[in-house]
């Protein structure tokens, strides 16, 4: 009842607030709800399996390029043009995965690293003469509904609301479910776990391959909702962007669908706040006054609130989705 409420609050008064001079507010929204995806699949994976990924970018990434040229290249209409990018990052997360899911602690950081390094590396280096290099790609088509394509502000937010809370119900079924039990069992003790018979590595690769494709779909979902048509390296799959999402699930809540949401909306509106905070500091760019505070909000909400601001308002520490 309380993520019905938050998502009421939240997301659908925008839709009549920010109009005229305003829906600009609304694309900011709308990548808002995009990111909700992307952290709420790394809170499957971090939160309830206890795997940590520094690759979500890359498979954010690698959905969106998958996404593009399928229908840029291909002519695919854009809606099956999503299920490359969901398949495309699940069947790269799945033979990465196989190994890397053996790994522990730093060592599965530093693995998942890397490959997101190799994802970005890739899209850069243009194989094929089919990813753009560091141009990218433009003139992604819109989706289009009843033969209207959605191009305006209003559109691409009430899309991402729709697709944001379908995948929210499937995930609270997912956490909530047998598998959701395991993977809570496996991140509680692995050892434990494995001493009923539970295959481990099993199911942090399904949860590994799952998140993946999750997050690929949002990588999609941003391509075609995009307001400028228009995809590169630098802002679907670089190295920091996989640093923002895990802050957006460290700062909402680990263990919490609920948490990736908040955790999404706070990262994505912070540097909109800072450009007109930083016309009152001279000397200081954007991105170095952001990342002065991303360090203080971090310190400060681990002070606090060490398991996220949502641990307070669900009343407890751990939700269930």
């Amino acid at each position: 009842m309380k993520k019905i409420l938050l998502f009421i609050i939240v997301f659908i008064p925008p839709v009549f607030l920010f109009k005229g001079e305003y829906a600009y507010f609304l694309s900011i929204m709308a990548i808002a709800g995009i990111y909700a995806i992307v952290a709420m699949s790394l809170n499957i994976l971090v939160g309830y399996t206890g795997q940590i990924s520094l690759c979500h970018a890359g498979f954010f990434g690698l959905g969106a390029y998958s996404a593009a040229i399928a229908s840029v290249s291909h002519g695919i209409n854009p809606w099956f043009s999503l299920a490359f990018a969901f398949l495309v990052p699940g069947m790269l997360a799945l033979l990465v995965g196989i190994p890397t899911v053996r790994l522990k602690e730093h060592y599965l950081a530093m693995a998942t690293l890397g490959i997101g390094i190799i994802i970005y590396g890739v899209l850069r280096a243009n194989p094929w003469d089919i990813t753009g290099g560091p141009g990218g790609i433009c003139s992604i088509p819109s989706l289009v509904v009843l033969g209207k394509a959605i191009e305006s502000d209003v559109g691409h937010y009430i899309a991402v609301l729709l697709f944001l809370s379908i995948i929210l119900f499937f995930s609270h079924l997912l956490v909530n479910s047998r598998f959701g039990q395991l993977m809570e069992a496996i991140n509680s003790s692995p050892h434990a776990a494995m001493s009923v018979g539970i295959n481990v590595n099993m199911v942090r690769l399904k949860a590994f391959v799952l998140s993946a494709s999750m997050a690929g779909l949002a990588g999609g979902l941003y391509s075609f909702l995009s307001p400028l048509s228009y995809i590169n390296p630098d802002d679907v799959a670089s190295v920091m962007l996989s640093v923002k999402f895990i802050a957006m699930v460290v700062i909402g809540g680990l263990f919490s669908l609920t948490g990736g949401i908040v955790g999404a909306l706070i990262l994505t509106w912070l540097p909109e706040l800072l450009r007109q905070v930083t016309q009152y500091t001279p000397g200081i760019s954007p991105s170095d006054l952001e990342s002065i505070i991303y360090g203080m909000a971090f310190i400060a909400i681990m002070i606090m609130y060490p398991r996220g601001l949502v641990s307070r308002w669900e009343g407890h520490g751990y939700s269930q989705g």
